[in-house]
């Protein structure tokens, strides 16, 4: 069914092309919460667009006029993956490593991709050799460096990951910040890309589908612990930015982090290594921010199944870990830096 609906979806999206009209889905936004006070503030300078392309025929709404046309963006997938994953550095041997696809749903602001980006440069740089990175997000500024928080990207990923690690002993961490609603439903946006959206039952599909027996799975978005159910078991740690029926806070163009994010990953993970002893650290910290901004608790969760902690803690015994990594999201909410 999912394969009848890509394929209509792109006949769709052909015949819009022919027609020299692309049709622009309006996706509801669930409650995207304020900026975080606590998480400054970086100016979402938009790169440079017009409403149509330079000879005048196709109506872009916003389309980036620098960047490769959708056509173009799709049929660069499969080379965009090729090259992350030929990007993994070889996993050092005999030991744990640790695995992160950091995964930026919606492209319509850059809060997401910096802290899939953030992710991937504080475990690259912090964690030492038996951290490996790759990032996938959807973001007008990345079109034609990075591929796309896809459905199918994430299949692909996962899968070439597999291949290059060992599944009994490697552990995967996948990150994964976007917009969410009450369905409990992760929003996949590109516009106007026919991209398909996430649900929390088709993700525990995707992760069944692959030889992990060690995971870490943080949902970085609202009504969140709905994935807690379908993803949990053992082997496997959950961690969500809310509850099932709750808000989380700090998306938007005015901020440079979401609450959640600038509390588990610029902050906690900066002081620990250990990823549940940084939720703890970030669900305290949360709570002060929404006390003081006087907020309803969104009330992260966390499931710990069995043995993961302890394999996190093998994972951890290798490389010393290295100083913290300060972010620093430019004006353009481009890539943190790294010093």
């Amino acid at each position: 069914m999912r394969t009848l609906i890509i394929a209509l979806l792109a006949l769709a999206t052909g015949a819009a092309l022919t027609a020299t009209v692309l049709h622009t889905p309006t996706v509801p936004v669930t409650n995207p919460g304020p900026a975080s006070t606590t998480s400054g503030s970086a100016a979402a300078a938009s790169p440079d667009t017009n409403a149509t392309t330079d000879d005048g025929l196709l109506p872009t709404d916003g389309w980036p006029r620098s960047a490769p046309s959708p056509e173009q963006v799709l049929y660069a997938q499969p080379r965009l993956m090729q090259q992350a994953l030929d990007a993994l550095a070889p996993r050092v041997p005999g030991v744990p490593n640790l695995y992160l696809v950091s995964f930026a749903g919606d492209g319509s602001e850059d809060v997401f991709r910096n802290e899939a980006e953030y992710a991937a440069t504080l475990f690259r740089h912090r964690y030492g050799t038996r951290a490996h990175t790759l990032v996938l997000e959807n973001n007008p500024a990345t079109l034609d460096s990075r591929p796309l928080a896809s459905w199918s990207n994430l299949e692909t990923a996962l899968t070439g990951v597999s291949k290059v690690m060992d599944p009994q002993q490697d552990i995967l961490m996948l990150y994964l910040t976007s917009h969410g609603d009450p369905e409990h439903t992760l929003l996949v946006d590109m516009d106007p890309l026919p991209l398909d959206q996430i649900g929390a039952p088709d993700l525990a599909g995707i992760l069944a589908e692959h030889p992990f027996k060690w995971k870490v799975v943080v949902v970085n978005a609202c009504y969140s612990g709905g994935f807690v159910p379908p993803l949990q078991g053992d082997g496997t740690l959950v961690i969500t930015a809310a509850r099932s029926d709750r808000s989380s806070f700090g998306c938007g163009n005015d901020s440079a982090a979401t609450y959640f994010g600038r509390a588990w990953l610029v902050d906690a993970l900066n002081r620990t290594a250990d990823p549940i002893a940084a939720f703890r650290q970030a669900h305290a910290e949360v709570a002060r921010w929404e006390q003081q901004d006087r907020l309803t608790p969104s009330e992260p969760q966390i499931s710990i199944g069995k043995g993961i902690a302890d394999q996190l803690a093998r994972w951890r015994q290798g490389d010393p870990v290295g100083p913290p990594v300060p972010f620093r999201p430019d004006a353009a909410g481009g890539t943190p830096a790294t010093r």
